[in-house]
């Protein structure tokens, strides 16, 4: 089984900074992308950032410039930092992870999309 955890939210001032970092860890046979999406309060959850496994990125036209999205191969983590935050960057930031898990089952490794819990990040000016 495949598990993704977050941390690094927190609360920080206008014009701040925060990283936040996400690892999978289980029975991996690969990942094919890793991404952070957000949901505000009473908004729809959208794409901040992705990673693939070729270091290709994308990002959200609303961060670009002041997020990068960097990922450690080695480790099955990716990060999020946050530079010049503004408070419509307030929001709970989820990883999201595209796999594919070990499975001794006919067909070989099993494709799986996986989200983390979550982690609260708070802008205030």
């Amino acid at each position: 089984q495949v598990r993704v955890v977050e941390s690094g939210g927190g609360s920080v001032q206008a014009g701040g900074s925060l990283r936040l970092s996400c690892t999978a860890s289980g029975n991996i046979f690969s990942i094919d992308a890793m991404a952070w999406y957000r949901q505000a309060p009473g908004k729809e959850r959208e794409l901040v950032a992705r990673i693939f496994s070729d270091v290709r990125t994308n990002y959200a036209d609303s961060v670009k410039g002041r997020f990068t999205i960097s990922r450690d191969s080695a480790e099955n983590t990716v990060y999020l930092q946050m530079n010049n935050l503004g408070p419509e960057d307030t929001a709970v930031y989820y990883c999201n992870v595209e796999a594919y898990e070990v499975t001794y089952e006919v067909g070989g490794p099993r494709y799986v999309v996986l989200w983390g819990q979550g982690t609260l990040v708070t802008v205030f000016s």
